[in-house]
């Protein structure tokens, strides 16, 4: 009987710490930030040690992303450029942090 209730605790235990693991890169939605930086403003999109590698995707995303030219001082507004970036993305086909949609409105944390 004991070691059915040892059992059942570390499978607690286990599903507790997996369950975490699965959570702690996500979005926060409350500052919508990605492991502290800012998923909004100046993008440089490069191809080696990005701060964020996202994918695009057509449905389910972390983060709606619409694209702008001038102020990008919202969750979701990026503005591309080749240099003095908030913050650089790598575009992966597999394993992101972040999955992204562009849309034309309403851009953020869904």
């Amino acid at each position: 009987m004991v070691k059915i209730g040892l059992f059942i605790l570390n499978l607690f235990v286990l599903c507790f710490i997996l369950t975490l693991i699965a959570f702690a890169g996500k979005v926060n939605k409350s500052d919508c930030t990605f492991k502290g930086k800012k998923l909004y403003g100046k993008v440089q999109v490069v191809t080696s040690f990005p701060d964020i590698k996202v994918q695009e995707v057509s449905s389910f995303p972390d983060l709606k992303v619409k694209k702008v030219s001038s102020f990008p001082d919202k969750c979701g507004k990026w503005k591309f450029v080749k240099s003095f970036p908030d913050f650089k993305v790598q575009f992966v086909t597999s394993f992101p942090d972040v999955k992204i949609q562009y849309v034309s409105s309403f851009p953020g944390v869904p």
